[in-house]
């Protein structure tokens, strides 16, 4: 457990630098079959050195020693950035972005950088330019996405913690599929200056990791108010580690039968049922049954929104000061999107989709809000069906951006949602997605981390 290390490694017992070399050589070993991470710190042993000195002072902060990596949308200072296309290719980051910047003062060492759809378009790993992700936990199948190296790699041993961007699933998603812990937290809670968002009215960085407490841990570190980014908000942050040793009781945990409607494998459904009924039984809490009237709509809401605000994002990428124009360098769901957005964008359709997709948002907000008024968190699959085997690309992409069904309404209402592995079908882990209103991430870990206890105990 990640707890156990971090003390470890705070007692002595395991130096940074030990740490690191650990890593770096299981990334030797299984980077070249899973292609989770796109490029490795030549600085992390000499930063990894820097920790220990630290560390033996006593000044070491939250993260000392830990490994942790980034998705290839997320700014370095001196690492690559490329969004995992050839339109970025060779450009570094100029800073680090908020997230690096908290990372780094409490001691993290930035392993390397991750793989991931391109631009973030996709949701299944096989959109990068620079090949497909494996899944380390379901070998020959896609690991999700577009997070899609950041899951891979915590899956695969290669990290301790890693960092995403969910603007519609993108972390939980992979989260599910690679058998770890995965968290979208509220829109505004977390910085996004220095992320190359896919969707910037969706869009929030988030952890991933191997348990809850690693994911509660990076959250304590990257929250908070930011100068630079005019989304985040002033509230408090508290100790989620602290607020996961509170015992659930007597909660309201809610159950929607129109989830079930949009589940592909209602295997996937009954796993999740079941696991719902467990965690209320040991809780002492009730299941009470939530109408999401608009959840059927929330894909044909989600996408004009992204393919909107991503075309008007990668104006930017005109091949004068960041790499090469877009439109040239740039892959097949890339391509989509950006003329999808253009064709909505069109001055005679004076923007009626785009602002009825704001429209229909506002009602998904409303219905998530009603239904918290009548319970405390709310239980549902990640995806609709298992990840399909590599190679067996689905090419039809209104199946594919079908991955979205039940991650995506989270992001439109603006709330937060985590993922934790609720065991297997057929071998393939299984994703429980746990959501929790707006600035309730408190009361999200610890009904994650109750899932977690669970399914440890049936193990054990």
């Amino acid at each position: 457990m990640l707890q156990e290390k971090i003390s470890k490694i705070k007692k002595g017992g395991l130096s940074a630098v030990e740490n690191i070399s650990n890593f770096l050589r299981i990334i030797k070993a299984k980077n070249g079959k899973i292609n989770a991470l796109l490029y490795v710190n030549e600085n992390a042993l000499k930063e990894a050195a820097a920790v220990d000195k630290k560390i033996k002072q006593k000044k070491a902060g939250k993260l000392a020693g830990l490994a942790i990596a980034v998705k290839s949308n997320i700014s370095v200072l001196d690492l690559p950035v490329s969004c995992a296309s050839r339109t970025l290719e060779g450009y570094q980051g100029t800073f680090d972005a908020d997230v690096i910047k908290r990372i780094k003062a409490e001691d993290g060492i930035i392993i390397g950088m991750a793989n991931m759809d391109e631009f973030a378009c996709g949701s299944s790993g096989e959109s990068s330019a620079f090949g497909a992700t494996d899944n380390p936990a379901a070998p020959g199948r896609i690991p999700g996405g577009s997070s899609s190296g950041s899951a891979a790699a915590v899956a695969a041993g290669m990290c301790d913690i890693a960092l995403g961007s969910d603007t519609g699933g993108s972390i939980r998603n992979p989260a599910s599929h690679c058998g770890v812990v995965g968290v979208k937290p509220s829109y505004g809670r977390v910085s996004r200056f220095g992320l190359i968002d896919l969707s910037m009215s969706l869009d929030q960085i988030g952890p991933l990791s191997s348990d809850v407490h690693g994911s509660a841990l990076m959250m304590e570190v990257i929250s908070g108010r930011s100068k630079y980014d005019a989304t985040t908000f002033d509230n408090p942050v508290p100790s989620y580690s602290s607020a996961m040793k509170k015992k659930l009781n007597g909660l309201k945990i809610g159950i929607s039968s129109d989830f079930e409607k949009l589940c592909t494998d209602k295997r996937i459904y009954e796993k999740i049922k079941t696991a719902a009924e467990k965690l209320a039984a040991a809780t002492n809490s009730k299941s009470v049954d939530v109408n999401l009237k608009y959840l059927h709509l929330a894909i044909q809401t989600y996408y004009p929104i992204v393919y909107v605000e991503f075309f008007s994002g990668t104006r930017k990428f005109d091949g004068r000061k960041y790499g090469k124009k877009i439109e040239d360098a740039c892959g097949e769901e890339v391509l989509r999107r950006i003329l999808g957005g253009k064709e909505i964008s069109k001055s005679e359709y004076e923007g009626r989709y785009y602002r009825k997709a704001l429209a229909v948002r506002k009602l998904i907000e409303k219905d998530f809000g009603k239904a918290f008024e009548k319970v405390d968190i709310m239980i549902a699959p990640t995806t609709p069906m298992l990840p399909h085997a590599l190679g067996g690309r689905i090419t039809d992409p209104k199946i594919m951006y079908a991955y979205d069904a039940f991650t995506s309404p989270a992001n439109l209402a603006g709330i937060c949602a985590g993922v934790v592995n609720c065991g297997k079908i057929n071998n393939i882990p299984v994703g429980l997605q746990i959501m929790a209103p707006a600035f309730r991430e408190d009361l999200m870990f610890s009904a994650m981390k109750a899932v977690e206890d669970l399914k440890n105990a049936k193990e054990a």
